[in-house]
């Protein structure tokens, strides 16, 4: 089996990928939302070269799954850091890892470190964790696991509650709420979730704080999974797509490539529909995604955009789906105020993603419907010459 229908199997959960080469060597370990969809990016035309070189090297792809993508964060720092694979190591120019560091002190909180500051938080005095490649995701990682695992970062004992403390964020350090000895627990647990040791927190949590034990069981954050799922080695790209014909004749189907919120006209794409009865546009939307998605030698999209609202999304996406082509879909329909549409079961990030970039949405539908008119009226003016 090729590594390309080995990552079609891949399951669409969250977890931890890695490339080996012929010797067993892992290559590279990465993380995903979904696995599969994640994977299955890598053998695109416009991945990064230095990816592309690994993927050229490798012969087979390993996976773990996770139950959150938070797991995944954790474990893709831990198995980087035992093996240190030599494409995820970034030339020394480029932005360097991030870590956290937990001082070995009364009250201590995690600490957000760049690896060039590293040396300031020595392994003897601090506790550290990482690497991670992005310090925005590991905030956010890092606010989620404080709902959960209170810690505190104003000065211990002051009388006066400090603004997480009325929050919850804080569990009370500020006002003696809280003995050393049991925020020192909860610190503990931080450090066992960070390790990747879940199974025994969730066993030590269940004895001492049963709720923390169910809210860790059933993590989940949208702005967490939004940012996992805009990661990428290269730029992002819409596909928008548009139905136009005269009377049910001369019809045409259109896509316009919006990368990274541009319009990308040497992208474009035109399609005589030759199959789809006169005035059928589902049909004829369903022949043009068809031959489109024939073409493997064309990158893929991000996101996947129709001109229509819920009959031609729902058609579409059974399309899709039959086709294993795992991309996110929506559409846009002018019947409704532009209404974004989505089909059935769509994630609420990728909800809130889409809502985020509308503006580039409309634009992108836009100009697929300019682009499928002028070519269709350009038609009819060389046919009727």
């Amino acid at each position: 089996m090729n590594l390309i229908n080995k990552a079609k199997k891949l399951p669409l959960s969250p977890g931890v990928y890695q490339w080996l080469d012929s010797k067993g060597k892992i290559l590279y370990i990465g993380r995903a939302t979904s696995l599969r969809r994640r994977v299955l990016q890598y053998f695109r035309n416009d991945i990064d070269p230095r990816i592309g070189e690994m993927v050229s090297l490798a012969k087979t792809i390993k996976h773990i799954k996770t139950d959150t993508v938070l797991e995944a964060i954790i474990l893709e720092a831990n198995l980087i850091k035992k093996h240190w694979p030599k494409y995820n190591v970034k030339d020394k120019d480029d932005r360097s890892f991030i870590y956290i560091a937990i001082p070995k002190t009364e009250y201590p909180h995690p600490i957000v470190v760049r690896g060039r500051e590293l040396e300031k938080f020595p392994a003897s005095t601090n506790r550290i964790f990482g690497p991670y490649q992005s310090a925005t995701l590991i905030r956010t990682a890092l606010r989620i696991i404080r709902k959960i695992i209170p810690y505190g970062t104003c000065k211990p004992n002051s009388g006066k509650p400090c603004f997480d403390r009325q929050i919850g964020l804080c569990p009370g350090i500020c006002t003696g709420e809280i003995s050393k000895l049991d925020y020192q627990k909860n610190i503990k647990n931080i450090v066992l979730l960070l390790s990747g040791q879940k199974k025994r927190l969730m066993q030590k949590l269940k004895k001492e704080n049963p709720e923390s034990a169910k809210n860790l069981q059933y993590i989940q954050d949208v702005t967490l999974i939004s940012r996992d799922e805009l990661r990428d080695e290269r730029k992002q790209r819409i596909e928008a797509y548009d139905i136009s014909h005269f009377a049910g004749k001369e019809t045409i189907g259109a896509m316009t490539v919006f990368t990274d919120g541009l319009p990308d006209n040497s992208q474009y794409r035109l399609f005589n529909i030759e199959e789809a009865p006169a005035h059928d546009d589902l049909k004829a939307l369903e022949e043009m995604i068809i031959r489109r998605f024939r073409h493997t030698e064309w990158p893929m999209p991000d996101l996947i955009l129709i001109d229509g609202g819920k009959p031609q999304v729902d058609h579409i996406y059974k399309i899709l789906t039959k086709a294993q082509v795992v991309i996110p879909m929506l559409g846009l329909s002018k019947y409704q105020n532009d209404k974004l549409v989505f089909p059935a079961k769509t994630k609420e990030s990728i909800k809130g993603l889409a809502q985020s970039i509308k503006p580039i949405l409309l634009q992108a539908r836009d100009e697929a419907h300019r682009f499928s008119n002028r070519a269709r009226k350009n038609k009819m003016k060389i046919k009727n010459k």
